[in-house]
């Protein structure tokens, strides 16, 4: 087959794909985190083209984050104690909405609190929208003071707290869920009784580095969060196994997804839709390549519409 005949049929791919009520016209978006608040990344890509861009975890204030060091590489990935810097919902309205806007993007923003009722103070922030903020991704990994100090994400109750009282926007939630947990199927359930549309699946896992000549760690706030490479596995486990136990729930893949073939694995394995994060600090414009490779993909692989992938692993 010629160059251009294959080209031709790839374009032919039906790329769509839902999300529960949200329709995007690709699977592949950038993860919280990774991509900053705004327009950051449409100097590298056509951020117009891609599923989505996922903002980085505003609160309803701003918030100064953890000392530096923040970042560190690992064999297979990356350990970041930032702690959820961010200027506030208001002033990332005001100052970073409006230009991620102008690039063409579907944008999705993701929100946490401290407690069940920051939450709901982030999502009154939320109100009145426009338009091209389709969904609001419920950042769960956070420090639950309401209920002790571990994360909303490992108690299926204080994950619904959370969903019920950022229920008020009327946007589309999406539960972003820890693999840190023996519980994440109950934990998914209980968001999904809650009202989420979906959920994101997974968030990083629990790590830390040790400088072994000083004997401290090497990230400012000590522990951090894994991810990259190394945890794709778990996050394709996390993914089958509340698919096969929640069928009718739509699921985020995240996790170590870089490649093409990463995201069809997330797919087959039962997401709608497929996050890219830790690639964007190796390619900025990596979200666009792991796109137009999925279409490749699709294409030689006799795949017509990449909707097909989810939930397509065999038993």
């Amino acid at each position: 087959m010629s160059r251009r005949a294959a080209a031709a049929g790839a374009a032919a791919v039906d790329m769509s794909v839902r999300v529960g009520s949200v329709e995007l016209s690709a699977p592949v978006m950038t993860a919280a985190g990774t991509a900053g608040y705004g327009s950051e990344l449409s100097a590298f890509m056509d951020l117009s083209r891609i599923g989505a861009v996922v903002v980085k975890s505003l609160s309803a204030d701003p918030w100064a984050g953890n000392p530096a060091p923040r970042v560190h590489e690992t064999p297979a990935g990356m350990l970041n104690s930032v702690g959820l810097q961010g200027p506030g919902i208001a002033h990332w309205r005001k100052h970073e909405l409006p230009e991620l806007i102008a690039t063409g993007a579907s944008v999705v923003v993701s929100i946490w609190g401290r407690s069940v009722a920051e939450y709901a103070r982030a999502a009154e922030a939320l109100h009145d929208c426009p338009p091209e903020v389709v969904a609001v991704e419920v950042n769960l990994s956070c420090p639950n003071l309401d209920g002790g100090t571990h994360l909303f994400a490992h108690d299926p109750q204080a994950t619904a707290d959370v969903l019920r009282a950022a229920s008020q926007i009327g946007l589309p939630l999406w539960a972003k869920l820890s693999p840190n947990t023996d519980r994440l199927v109950q934990v998914a359930a209980a968001a999904q009784e809650a009202g989420a549309e979906a959920v994101t699946l997974v968030n990083t896992l629990l790590g830390m580095i040790i400088d072994t000549e000083s004997r401290r760690p090497l990230l400012g706030g000590g522990g951090g969060g894994l991810s990259g490479p190394a945890m794709r596995p778990v996050a394709v486990r996390a993914i089958h196994d509340v698919h096969q136990a929640l069928p009718d729930l739509p699921i985020v893949g995240v996790g170590g997804c870089a490649t093409a073939v990463d995201a069809v694995e997330l797919m087959l394995a039962g997401a709608s839709a497929v996050q890219v994060g830790t690639a964007n600090f190796v390619r900025p414009s990596a979200v666009e390549q792991v796109q137009a490779d999925l279409r490749h993909w699709c294409f030689s692989h006799g795949v017509v519409r990449v909707s097909e992938l989810t939930g397509g692993v065999k038993h």
